[in-house]
């Protein structure tokens, strides 16, 4: 089973790589990471919020499609989604796991996620209740998956 995350947007920043790849690094051979970047549609030349995220959704599409070998589960991060904990991550993932399908996690860019791709997400989940930079949002979402796979796996990294 794999994890991708796919994102929109454009280099991160040194500090938040390196955080990024920190996290990265730690998840078993078993539970592999992938983190796809699509590039951001240009915000000039008049287009429409739906054009802009309609071009990112096909270039969202095209990484899913290129990532994802099996099955595949869609999982949109979305700030109207369901707040998770800690625990029900870890449950999320656990079952996720044992239906063996990869799984890919979509960050929309500037504009958020085309309402159409969100609505074909099988889930929709919200990192927090704060507005957070792109970048942040990507390594809170790789730590929080570490924190999940390090419950489920007895590991002391999460305490409760």
């Amino acid at each position: 089973m794999k994890l991708v995350i796919v994102a929109v947007g454009q280099k991160m920043p040194d500090w938040a790589q390196t955080a990024f790849d920190d996290y990265a690094k730690r998840f078993p051979p078993e539970l592999r990471l992938d983190c796809r970047t699509v590039k951001t549609e240009p915000r000039s030349g008049g287009k429409t919020a739906e054009q802009l995220m309609q071009a990112e959704a096909q270039r969202i599409e095209a990484a899913i499609d290129s990532a994802c070998n099996k099955g595949r589960r869609i999982v949109a991060l979305d700030e109207r989604g369901t707040t998770v904990t800690t625990k029900a991550l870890a449950d999320k993932l656990r079952g996720w796991q044992q239906q063996g399908d990869d799984v890919a996690l979509l960050i929309g860019g500037p504009d958020g996620l085309l309402p159409a791709l969100r609505q074909q997400a099988h889930e929709r989940i919200r990192l927090s209740d704060l507005t957070l930079p792109h970048a942040m949002a990507r390594v809170l979402l790789v730590e929080q998956l570490y924190r999940a796979w390090s419950v489920n796996a007895g590991h002391p990294y999460h305490r409760e």
